[in-house]
């Protein structure tokens, strides 16, 4: 599961002095996330994507693990996208529905700024779509949107992160297989991913129980196992099946996390 931020060929800052002459002519297909077979999903979307995609968690850096979406079930396919470009379910996670604009973190992780990937075929010169600064080299209600919608987007991976180190310090999460049926007949054994360990979670003290079912963390971790049945759906995708409530790309702009985050825990810029 490490292609995932491979959709992003050349990230640079956005600036005035090199993108105020620049516009952004946003494209309405996936094409760019075809080979990807998971990404990083926020706590917050776990509602929303388990209607289509199975929730795991994988390691991060020193030892922390994060929840993924599974899009594919091979290194470079990704099964929710069609041979149009379209989206092949009900939800697209928040990590691609923010492509092409992401955020560049300070060292010391206190600041951030709004990135673009430059080779991104929507990025021009021509005035086509939606320019980045007006006249003036000011801020266009435009780029205000899309770090709005970024900004939203880091305050809940800060919590996401949070509720990955909580599980960890708890010892929830197993190593675990999923069994899958391929189209050419027979199964194929998908490794590299956790999941939460039903006995050691029945077995947790009350006061934790009650910790966790007061701030959300309990729900969201039976949605996770729930949403490991999507594995099954996966598998008829990879067999040939129909897509489902096929959609186009959105822009950034107009998009938004599934729920209002709590803080804000950084200061977003453009230079």
């Amino acid at each position: 599961m490490a292609t995932q931020l491979l959709i992003y060929r050349n990230v640079q800052p956005i600036t005035r002095d090199k993108h105020g002459p620049y516009s952004l002519k946003v494209g309405t297909d996936f094409g760019f996330a075809a080979t990807v077979n998971s990404v990083p999903l926020m706590a917050a979307e776990f509602p929303a994507a388990a209607t289509d995609l199975p929730i795991v968690f994988t390691e991060a850096e020193e030892g922390a693990v994060v929840p993924v979406a599974v899009l594919g079930l091979t290194q470079d396919s990704n099964l929710m996208v069609d041979a149009e470009g379209q989206w092949r379910g009900e939800y697209v996670p928040a990590f691609l529905r923010r492509y092409p604009f992401v955020f560049a973190s300070s060292e010391g992780g206190k600041t951030f700024t709004l990135c673009i990937d430059e080779e991104y075929e929507g990025l021009n010169q021509d005035g086509k779509g939606e320019r980045f600064f007006d006249s003036d080299g000011e801020r266009t209600q435009y780029l205000e949107r899309v770090l709005t919608f970024l900004q939203d987007y880091q305050a809940h991976f800060q919590r996401t992160r949070a509720f990955g180190k909580r599980l960890v310090e708890l010892d929830l999460l197993e190593d675990v297989q999923a069994q899958v049926r391929q189209a050419e007949g027979g199964a194929r054994t998908l490794t590299g991913f956790k999941a939460v360990n039903r006995n050691k979670l029945k077995a947790l003290d009350d006061e934790t129980l009650k910790t966790m079912l007061g701030n959300d963390e309990l729900e969201l971790l039976f949605i996770h196992l729930q949403s490991m049945r999507n594995f099954n759906r996966l598998s008829r995708l990879a067999r040939g099946g129909a897509r489902v409530g096929a959609q186009r790309k959105g822009d950034p702009a107009d998009e938004g996390m599934p729920a209002e985050a709590e803080e804000e825990n950084a200061d977003p810029s453009v230079h």
